[in-house]
């Protein structure tokens, strides 16, 4: 590990500089999930560090889920979630305005993709689901539902897929979705009654009565529909800005 020699001349802590090193040593050295990496000793005597700076560094691997101690196997790398980090910092009071929407619409573009993956892995007992969710959902009016009836559906959706991390990132940005709903109500709720008044309106039910007809392309159409009330805004505010 001689290559792992601290230079201090960066404008960055040691403790920087030692987290980016062992990162480096362990993507060099192949180390994947269950291998055991150098005791704290042996690491410290190669990085020319106290033991104090390493046990920092290593603190913050263990906090991004990229290594975990084990009882007498030592320290092992695991693997870390895909949004482990993202999700201690994100919080909708602290992203723009632009960055909520941009994640607003991150979020439809996905779950309109996700449709293929839906249709091949559905069953008859995710269905039974979804009407159960869809049975007790309350709407309370312009396609609007109540926040779990909502929240519950689509996390359900995305939990057919068997895709993992489609499933956490539905599940990180889920608060940030509520905030923008709730920041842009006025503005949603004037779209969804003229989508309302053009019959235009895409229910939770409807949605799933294609899918227990099977009919892929009516869902596609339909998903498209069902965020209509997101993507008039959308489109509304990138017309304003290109005037």
């Amino acid at each position: 590990m001689e290559n792992l020699k601290i230079s201090s001349t960066k404008t960055v802590t040691l403790v920087d500089l030692v987290e980016d090193r062992l990162i480096q040593y362990f993507s060099d050295h192949q180390l994947g999930p269950g291998s055991t990496i150098p005791s704290e000793i042996k690491l410290a005597e190669e990085l020319g560090v106290a033991r104090s700076v390493l046990r920092e560094a290593l603190s913050r691997l263990k906090m991004m889920g990229m290594i975990e101690s084990r009882t007498r196997r030592g320290i092992a790398i695991s693997e870390p979630s895909l949004f482990n980090g993202i999700e201690k910092i994100i919080n909708p009071l602290w992203l723009t305005e632009d960055t909520l929407l941009d994640i607003l619409e991150l979020r439809m573009v996905i779950e309109i993709g996700l449709t293929d993956s839906i249709f091949r892995n559905i069953t008859g007992e995710d269905i039974a689901e979804l009407e159960e969710i869809v049975s007790v959902g309350t709407a309370v009016g312009n396609n609007k539902y109540a926040p779990i009836s909502e929240y519950q559906f689509h996390t359900k959706l995305y939990e057919i897929t068997g895709n993992k991390a489609v499933k956490e990132f539905q599940t990180m940005i889920h608060p940030i979705m509520e905030f923008v709903k709730d920041r842009y109500k006025d503005y949603f709720e004037k779209i969804a009654a003229k989508i309302e008044a053009d019959g235009e309106t895409v229910s939770h039910k409807m949605l799933l009565e294609y899918l227990k007809a099977g009919d892929r392309e009516g869902y596609r159409h339909g998903i498209l529909r069902h965020f209509k009330i997101y993507s008039d805004y959308l489109a509304s505010r990138k017309l304003k800005r290109a005037h």
